[in-house]
């Protein structure tokens, strides 16, 4: 694929070390960046044949196939709308909008235009997390009851995201799009989100946004998400995952624990992991930061399904449902209420209830619990189909 790259910032150089590194034949061939500076060197570091600060001109590139946006969230529909205008594939960092209003359309431009869409949304890439998601969906956790996402670290990079006018919110925007995306894809993305409550806070940082949130997503199936995030934690880049089903439980810790431990006095490191705070004493670093992160597998994605003419694992859609989710949690944060989750456009199932909780163990009792004692027997816990009583049942 031959790529311009819109964005020459943090993320923009992440995505250029797996999009040049990974399959190895794919090539940035163009550069925006709004500094000149900045897209110079941009272009120097990955031999871009073409640099410049007008986003039309790297888009309109004869040469282009497709467009990468990484630029902050203000700039992502202007964008859109100019790859549309120019029949250019385009995949776009997270999230999607600065709202699901904006998102929405951005979803229908690239419809309408028909060309492809990727949602850029890495963290459902990671390799522990295919991994999961494939146990899920085989079974092995049975009916999926409660997921759980956290993303925590001491705040992001560039000066934008901390504007509430340029990123459009806070850590929730920022970071809650990511573990939605992620709780969502374990209970299932056909399986609707109908209402959310969130606490959201401004508690260290001098800033109009929030930069510390909790909520909770109820789902169709009686299913619920978590998330967990803040710019405020200490301590690096944490990255858990929770899935708790009837018939089992995954925990994932993708980041703070690596299985790779070093201590140091600082006198020969330098770059640890992303967002790591120190580089003396005990450090946790990542061995492949790239590839941990899912960037690897979310292109590897993007482009063999750009090539075989079939839509990604995340597209627009994807991203306009994850933030109809997120302005449910502003709504909610602001009334203290549950707010629902406002979809115009819905796509999966419909009408879907919680499925009974009841489990038959025989024609006159159903099954609450089933162990084994430390002393060895069998025993079961049963409620009584006509009475409601429980009993013990002791199994030899």
């Amino acid at each position: 694929m031959k790529i311009a790259m819109l964005g020459s910032g943090f993320i923009g150089r992440f995505y250029a070390e797996s999009l040049q590194g990974y399959r190895s034949r794919d090539k940035i061939v163009s550069i925006y960046s709004r500094r000149e500076e900045s897209a110079k060197k941009f272009a120097e570091d990955y031999k871009c044949s073409q640099w410049t600060t007008t986003m039309e001109e790297a888009i309109a590139n004869p040469d282009v196939e497709v467009v990468c946006i990484a630029l902050p969230n203000n700039k992502h529909e202007e964008a859109v709308l100019l790859c549309c205008k120019h029949k250019k594939g385009v995949i776009t960092t997270k999230p999607l909008g600065r709202s699901a209003e904006e998102a929405k359309r951005m979803l229908l431009a690239v419809e309408e235009a028909g060309i492809f869409n990727g949602y850029l949304e890495d963290l459902v890439y990671t390799p522990k997390f295919l991994k999961a998601l494939e146990s899920v969906k085989n079974g092995a956790l049975g009916r999926i009851l409660w997921a759980k996402s956290r993303e925590t670290h001491p705040g992001p990079h560039s000066d934008w995201f901390w504007d509430i006018e340029q990123a459009g919110g806070g850590c929730i925007l920022d970071l809650g799009c990511h573990c939605v995306e992620i709780t969502r894809s374990y209970i299932g993305k056909d399986i609707k989100p109908v209402e959310v409550m969130c606490w959201a806070d401004t508690q260290v940082k001098p800033i109009e946004a929030e930069d510390h949130g909790i909520a909770l997503i109820k789902y169709e199936n009686g299913s619920i998400a978590q998330f967990e995030v803040s710019w405020t934690f200490r301590g690096g880049l944490d990255l858990r995952d929770e899935v708790m089903g009837t018939e089992g439980t995954i925990w994932i810790n993708s980041f703070l624990r690596t299985g790779f431990e070093m201590f140091t006095t600082g006198k020969g490191a330098d770059y640890v992991s992303e967002k790591a705070e120190s580089n003396t004493g005990w450090l946790f670093p990542v061995g492949d930061e790239l590839n941990e992160l899912g960037y690897n597998h979310m292109f590897m994605d993007m482009f063999n399904s750009m090539e075989k003419g079939v839509s990604p694992k995340e597209t627009f859609y994807d991203g306009y449902v994850v933030n109809a989710i997120l302005d449910a949690a502003y709504r909610s944060a602001k009334t203290k209420l549950w707010e629902p989750v406002k979809l115009d456009i819905w796509r999966g199932q419909e009408g879907l209830s919680k499925p009974s909780n009841y489990t038959d163990y025989d024609a006159d009792y159903y099954l609450v619990k089933e162990e084994m004692t430390h002393y060895g027997t069998k025993k079961l816990i049963l409620k009584n189909k006509q009475t409601g009583k429980f009993e013990e049942r002791i199994l030899a």
